[in-house]
């Protein structure tokens, strides 16, 4: 097992189930349905990517290529800036805010660390390590 993944993957999934449930019942309220969208979006991605992260914990166990290990790091970097870029937005346009400026690119560039998991996750998988 991969204790940072596991870590990381139940952190992020807490996190998800209390966004999710905030945005379920104190937001529903005061965000229009378009913000309240957003948001979801930005959940969804955390929980699934909290999911997978587990997954690569115990694909190490299995593998302990150092691709997995990569992997984790790209899912925890692409969910702090994919859903947490979405969360901050939200929050931002809700409030008001103008002037975003290059905010708005953190979570495509989340995605992109996402994609490379994806990416990491298939070459640990793809990469058999000799056990002694």
């Amino acid at each position: 097992m991969y204790k940072q993944a596991i870590v990381a993957a139940t952190v992020f999934g807490m996190l998800a189930v209390i966004l999710g449930a905030f945005g379920a019942h104190a937001l529903k309220e005061k965000l229009d349905p378009e913000l309240l969208n957003t948001f979801e979006t930005g959940v969804k991605y955390q929980i699934y990517h909290a999911i997978v992260l587990i997954g690569v914990g115990l694909l190490f166990a299995h593998n302990p290529s150092a691709w997995f290990a990569r992997a984790t790091w790209m899912f925890v970097i692409g969910i702090i800036l994919f859903s947490g870029s979405i969360y901050a937005l939200v929050a931002m346009k809700h409030a008001g805010s103008v002037g975003l400026k290059g905010f708005g690119i953190l979570t495509p560039v989340g995605g992109l660390f996402m994609i490379l998991g994806w990416i990491f996750t298939l070459m640990g998988a793809l990469t058999t390590v000799q056990k002694s």
